[in-house]
């Protein structure tokens, strides 16, 4: 019994200093400070990539338009998708586009804007893809949807519709503009 009344006395002694000590700790308590940050982008590396970009397109558009002057017997059509196209051969009858998912058979080559083959029909094989579920340069892709069976289109891609800045890494180098002469000989609608 004596040892529970001293345990008790000494517990009354001990509450008041845990009180205390409670209290001051949330008093001192600062919630963090938030990291700033060591340095600061001032964005100059975008502008100067926007820039650079900007021009390149100029430039490209400029070279579009050489193109389209010196054929004059080509009627080119705008897309918007930013790229330029004519027809080879046209379809009326058929109606029918590639939408997504359906599954496309066509052959294309491709060229630079010197005319120079880069691939030709033979070095690509005929091709099946699946609209919008594998992998083909922009261009191509939104080309495509364009198309209807039987049709052969020229397309002028400029680079960023192309393979842009890191190219193919094989034989289509950075910020190559292309030309693209595409049959689309089938589409397998998905059902």
């Amino acid at each position: 019994m004596k040892h529970l009344a001293l345990l008790l006395s000494y517990n009354k002694q001990k509450k008041p200093i845990v009180f205390l000590l409670l209290i001051s700790l949330l008093f001192n308590c600062k919630s963090p400070d938030a990291r700033r940050p060591e340095s600061v982008q001032s964005g100059s590396f975008y502008k100067a990539s926007a820039e650079r970009n900007i021009k390149l397109n100029q430039k490209e558009q400029a070279l579009i338009k050489k193109i389209i002057k010196n054929n004059p017997n080509q009627e080119y059509i705008a897309s918007a998708s930013g790229f330029w196209y004519f027809y080879n051969t046209k379809i009326e009858l058929d109606t029918i586009t590639p939408q997504f998912g359906d599954i496309v058979n066509f052959k294309y080559d491709v060229k630079d804007f010197n005319k120079n083959t880069i691939y030709s029909e033979d070095d690509i094989k005929t091709q099946n893809y699946v609209m919008d579920k594998e992998e083909i340069f922009t261009g191509l892709r939104e080309g495509l949807k364009l198309m209807k069976p039987g049709e052969v289109v020229t397309f002028l891609f400029p680079s960023q519709k192309a393979y842009g800045y890191y190219g193919d890494t094989n034989r289509i180098g950075t910020n190559i503009p292309l030309i693209c002469k595409v049959t689309l000989n089938t589409i397998i609608q998905n059902q």
